[in-house]
């Protein structure tokens, strides 16, 4: 523009032939910079009408947000439905909903402008053979869109041949591509999974980690070599199936993460070791929420007056609601305790971790004639400090 305004400035001046020989010496070729002005212009209104598309058409006829079909346009512009209808159309006669086109439209607007039939269609095809419903097929595909972009050949087929030589069922197969986005990394997993053979972990908890913990099977195998050396450490049997446990939590826990819920332990009351003693038991209870530990332990320790040894052994008992079911039940055996009809040191395990039918059986109807009030109390979820024990 700078040059267009310059030129036509001296063109139009005085001395137009001495202009004119100034603008040529100092390399303004008029014409040229006339044409360039010109089609800068023009592309750049060409640009701003296929952005305009684009925003409008990720918006009317894929579900985006405005905020989002702007972010899409700037990946990929179109000025014409043709492809990106062909590609909708596809999707919507292969059972996506509207909110999963949506979704996939939004990660990957790329895939807008594929071809249907030789790039979308096989992929779809790929899921059907191993015996994915249509329902998986559009769950898995719009959880992770980046599968339709990958090639078919190189990692789509060696990622199934791998996992159904580890998993046996196909059935086991989808249900990984279900739970994991990462499931085509199998760079990582195949030294993951020979590094756990090697230590001795059996075929069935192989399966069992890869099936229920995708995702720990596929982490960078540095990290994963580190994992199973710390719970090595730690003494935990290879061939028990605790064992992965402990290995998935460690790796969704960096190192101060694990410190600090072992410091939430030991206030109280319990040593290192006795914490240590309940992830050994239960991995899982170094993920509890630090509110959710707290107002369990509180209640145990507090009002329950139960042995810190009882419940590291039984940290099981920490991951039960404490309204719906801890209350009811430790409710109950309170008075059975001060009925005399029960131990005063029963395990928290005897009572808690019973299904609901069991319980009932054992400690309300077993005692209902001559404590009539159990079934009143357990059923209205009374709070212990409530409780008015009869003697």
């Amino acid at each position: 523009m700078f040059v267009y305004l310059c030129s036509r400035h001296l063109l139009l001046g005085k001395h137009r032939r001495t202009n004119l020989c100034f603008l040529l010496k100092n390399g303004f070729f008029i014409g040229k910079s006339f044409a360039s002005v010109g089609l800068s212009e023009s592309n750049e209104k060409l640009e701003e009408k296929k952005h305009s598309f684009a925003v409008s058409y990720f918006i009317n006829y894929c579900g985006l947000s405005t905020k989002s079909a702007i972010l899409a346009s700037q990946r990929v512009r179109f000025q014409t439905p043709e492809k990106p209808d062909s590609v909708l159309n596809l999707l919507k006669e292969n059972g996506f909903t509207n909110t999963q086109i949506s979704r996939l439209v939004r990660i990957e607007p790329q895939l807008l402008l594929s071809n249907p039939e030789k790039t979308l269609l096989p992929k779809i095809e790929f899921f059907r053979s191993m015996g994915a419903s249509s329902s998986d097929r559009s769950r898995i595909l719009s959880s992770n869109p980046t599968l339709l972009r990958r090639s078919l050949e190189k990692h789509l087929i060696p990622c199934y041949d791998f996992l159904k030589s580890v998993l046996i069922l196909d059935e086991k197969v989808v249900t990984v591509f279900k739970r994991s986005p990462w499931v085509v990394c199998i760079h990582n997993m195949v030294p993951n999974i020979a590094l756990l053979r090697q230590v001795g972990v059996p075929q069935s908890t192989i399966s069992f980690l890869v099936t229920n913990f995708p995702s720990t099977a596929f982490v960078k195998h540095t990290r994963f070599v580190e994992a199973i050396h710390e719970v090595k450490e730690m003494g935990y049997d290879p061939s028990k199936t605790v064992f992965v446990h402990a290995i998935q939590v460690l790796l969704r826990m960096s190192g101060p993460k694990l410190e600090s819920k072992l410091e939430l332990y030991k206030r109280w009351g319990w040593s290192k070791d006795v914490a240590l003693l309940a992830f050994k038991r239960h991995p899982n209870c170094m993920l509890l929420s630090d509110k959710k530990i707290t107002k369990a332990m509180d209640f145990f320790v507090n009002k329950m007056g139960s042995s810190l040894t009882d419940i590291a052994r039984n940290p099981t008992v920490l991951f039960f609601s404490l309204e719906k079911r801890i209350i009811p039940r430790c409710s109950v055996i309170q008075i059975l305790i001060a009925k005399g009809l029960v131990k005063n040191d029963m395990s928290l395990s005897t009572f808690i971790l019973p299904g609901e039918r069991c319980f009932l059986d054992k400690f309300v109807i077993k005692f209902q004639d001559r404590v009539p009030e159990l079934l009143n109390v357990y059923m209205e979820k009374t709070d212990l400090l409530d409780v008015k024990i009869q003697s």
